[in-house]
């Protein structure tokens, strides 16, 4: 079978249940099986251990989805057909997956987690992780290849290990951050901390971090795992998700409130007056304490960053370097900045993933917000760590549907034609601090009002942001744009622009 086609990225993802028009399942039994036994043969050969000889170890984790008991107990099943030692732990954290390969006690040589993240009940995926993090998209094309294939069978290896529960030794390690770093056992006691885990792997934060830390969490919301998501899509760049939380937060007089994605990788937060952390203002609070903790630090984030975002990275003594979307893309350039001798503290999209080089640079969404929990216990606001961030007056979003079966090659047209066309439009500058798509300069005069276009990374989409700092702006630089793009109309979709303008 071609199984390319379930690659997304550096993931697996595909539709593991029927249900939904015009979605055929194609993450079948089969196909996990044998990307399972494709991943054992992949992580022989990388870890140089030898097929009959050397016991290999894999954990298997998985978020709250439907599908999810069904296909643990295929890909079990499949890896102890080879002779692994496979782990079945349950519901879990896709960073506490990639844990497991290194807290004492468990030590895996791979781990794979069953998620799609935060798409919607009928799909699910894989990701896998080693030692050494999660696995670039040319190590997915490998194991899709000899899923694919003719697989011989291994020698078995005799012999196999036990384990302890993975989520109780992974927030008791995010316990003792919190404890090691305030010298006290219950640093959150007198603070009343609300979390919405939107009906995914992310309840366990308030039961097994927060409560034993002395925290209240009376007012938390969609802890319970359902894997029909009934509250909310559990994602925290999208306004309903952040409404929920921030109502929780509200209407029980909390101090601060965390909101998770699915499998916990990405998080938000708001602030005990309902302002919202996520986003533009998530990076800058986190800027704000790594630079406290490494002056001059670079700060790599994605290329959809606000101007005021780079202005207070800035004047915060920091580098601010913007990359292209996607939280590998992200993690990477700081990993590659760090090698060059550039010393690069934090990774962050602004979907939320957000990487520490203190913390193996893994996208961690429990991570992130124990660290701002830290703050909290010493009595910081957070409110006053990023007073001077200037937000934008207005930001919208679009996103243009590509009609064309070959969408990379129109896209990279449209992009190339913009690119061409910018310097003839009066009073637009194009960006150089740019490393996607065409970022323009819609206002050189002020410099209040930008916008970027650019080509999705998986799908056939042209995605389009627009920032001001004029009411009426976006809708000011949208009608010229327009102007230009509506040439492509009928490669490309243009309805909600036009019906915007």
């Amino acid at each position: 079978m071609n199984y390319s086609k379930l690659q997304n990225g550096s993931d697996v993802r595909g539709v593991a249940l029927p249900g939904v028009p015009g979605k055929e399942v194609n993450l079948t039994e089969d196909a996990v099986r044998n990307i399972t036994r494709g991943f054992v043969r992949w992580l022989y050969q990388k870890t140089g251990k030898i097929p009959g000889k050397d016991l290999l170890t894999i954990a298997v984790g998985r978020d709250s989805r439907l599908s999810g008991p069904e296909m643990m107990y295929w890909t079990v099943t499949a890896a102890e057909r080879d002779g692994i030692a496979a782990a079945d732990m349950g519901l879990a954290s896709t960073p506490a997956m990639f844990m497991s390969t290194v807290l004492p006690g468990f030590l895996f040589d791979g781990a794979i987690m069953l998620t799609a993240s935060h798409l919607p009940w009928e799909r699910n995926g894989m990701k896998f992780f080693t030692r050494e993090g999660g696995l670039e998209s040319t190590d997915i094309r490998e194991i899709l290849r000899i899923a694919a294939s003719p697989m011989e069978e291994l020698k078995k290896t005799r012999g196999s290990r036990q384990w302890g529960n993975l989520m109780d030794a992974y927030a008791a390690h995010l316990r003792k951050l919190i404890q090691d770093a305030t010298g006290e056992e219950t640093p959150l006691k007198g603070l009343h901390i609300v979390v919405d885990a939107g009906n995914g792997a992310g309840g366990f934060y308030a039961s097994s971090v927060l409560e034993p830390l002395g925290a209240d969490t009376s007012g938390s919301v969609l802890l319970t795992p359902d894997g029909h998501f009934p509250g909310h899509i559990p994602n925290p760049e999208l306004p309903e998700a952040m409404e929920s939380i921030r109502n929780a937060v509200l209407s029980s007089h909390a101090d601060f409130g965390i909101i998770f994605d699915t499998d916990v990788d990405r998080a938000g937060a708001v602030l005990s007056d309902g302002r919202e952390l996520n986003r533009n203002s998530l990076i800058a609070v986190l800027s704000a304490i790594l630079l406290r903790e490494h002056p001059g630090t670079t700060i790599v984030t994605d290329s959809i960053t606000s101007t005021g975002l780079a202005d207070f990275i800035r004047e915060k003594g920091g580098v601010h370097h913007r990359f292209k979307r996607g939280y590998r893309n992200v993690i990477n350039e700081a990993i590659r900045l760090n090698v060059e001798g550039i010393d690069s503290q934090l990774a962050i999209e602004t979907s939320g993933h957000a990487a520490m080089k203190e913390n193996y640079f893994l996208d961690d969404g429990a991570y992130v917000v124990t660290r701002l929990l830290v703050e909290l216990a010493k009595g910081t606001l957070l409110q006053d760590l990023i007073a001077d961030l200037k937000e934008p007056k207005e930001a919208k979003e679009y996103r243009f549907d590509i009609l064309e079966e070959d969408f990379k090659s129109c896209g990279s047209e449209i992009l190339a034609a913009l690119q061409e066309y910018v310097p003839q439009k009066k009073g637009w500058e194009m960006l150089s601090d740019n490393h996607e798509g065409v970022r323009v300069n819609a206002d050189p005069a002020s410099g209040n009002g930008w916008f970027l276009l650019r080509l999705s990374l998986h799908d056939p989409i042209l995605p389009l942001n627009i920032e001001s700092d004029e009411e009426g702006g976006t809708k000011k630089i949208a009608a010229d744009l327009y102007s230009f793009l509506k040439h492509y109309e009928g490669r490309i979709r243009l309805d909600v622009l036009k019906n915007d303008l």
